[in-house]
């Protein structure tokens, strides 16, 4: 092999990758990884090496990526999904159901690419499909009845890093703000994080507001937003053509991050999990 030419990185240490850039800490991404911090060092070492550039800017607290790290994060996936599906190949048919469990805040794509392409390559394979709010999902998982599902969070969950989302102010396109009056909230009307996300950051700056609209579901959240009947937080590949997203300029606050994980049932058939996990996977990256 020719000096100058790279080794592509292996499964073990793009996943490793992405614990790390998920948790910001390496003993964190060793336990999630159930290996030690020594072990997940050298591993980092090894695919830096293997890429000729440092991926995280190192400080007392953790670790966080850099710009070479962050133009490398949205590979990482792909190239896992990747790897996964040139492995399964020559492996046998996988026969059976599973039951997974989709956030509702999901486009219709995603939904419909991981799901109708799992269907594709697994014609064996029963599948029972559930959308909604991502806070039952883990607990439906653990009483098993959801094999797998995505979660989400404004931090890293227990699971397989999915991706990290940017949580955006959106508004109708010909919505004009006045900064007069109280900013009219288009809000999320269940028990879940996401919920609390748009009040608590205008009430840190203390901006005020008042709410205009609460719904249960994100679709009908986004028609909401749409039609102009107030400004709403959505992830930021939930934005629609019919919205414009606000900018700085707007005076609104800064928004967290959306976590997203793939989580497993432990006992769940490990083939038919793996190949669902890496439809999803496949799914969001193409979006």
């Amino acid at each position: 092999m020719n000096k100058f030419e790279r080794v592509p990185p292996s499964n073990d240490l793009l996943k490793t990758f992405v614990e790390i850039a998920e948790s910001e800490n390496l003993t964190l991404a060793a336990t999630r990884l159930n290996r030690t911090q020594s072990a997940i060092s050298v591993q980092l070492r090894k695919l830096e090496e293997t890429l000729r550039v440092p991926l995280f800017d190192r400080h007392a607290r953790g670790m966080t990526l850099n710009d070479k790290g962050r133009q490398f994060l949205p590979a990482a996936p792909r190239a896992l999904a990747e790897l996964q599906r040139t492995t399964a190949l020559f492996d046998q048919p996988i026969t059976g159901s599973i039951a997974v469990g989709i956030p509702d805040d999901f486009d219709d794509m995603i939904l419909e690419t991981a799901l109708a392409e799992f269907a594709a390559q697994n014609p064996g394979v029963e599948i029972t499909a559930q959308s909604g709010c991502t806070a039952h999902f883990p607990d439906a998982v653990k009483r098993g009845e959801l094999d797998i599902a995505v979660c989400s969070g404004p931090q890293s969950l227990p699971g397989e890093a999915l991706s990290v989302e940017r949580s955006v102010w959106v508004c109708g396109l010909s919505y004009v703000l006045d900064s007069d009056t109280p900013l009219p909230l288009a809000i999320q009307h269940r028990d879940y994080w996401w919920r609390d996300i748009p009040s608590m950051a205008l009430e840190a700056v203390g901006k005020d507001w008042k709410p205009s609209y609460r719904s249960s579901s994100f679709s009908s959240l986004r028609a909401t937003i749409r039609a102009g009947l107030g400004v709403g937080v959505l992830p930021a590949g939930s934005v629609d053509a019919g919205m414009r997203v606000l900018a700085a300029a707007d005076d609104l606050p800064p928004l967290p991050l959306a976590h997203r994980v793939i989580m497993v049932r432990a006992d769940a058939p490990k083939a038919l999990t793996s190949a669902m996990a890496a439809a999803i996977q496949e799914a969001v990256q193409r979006r």
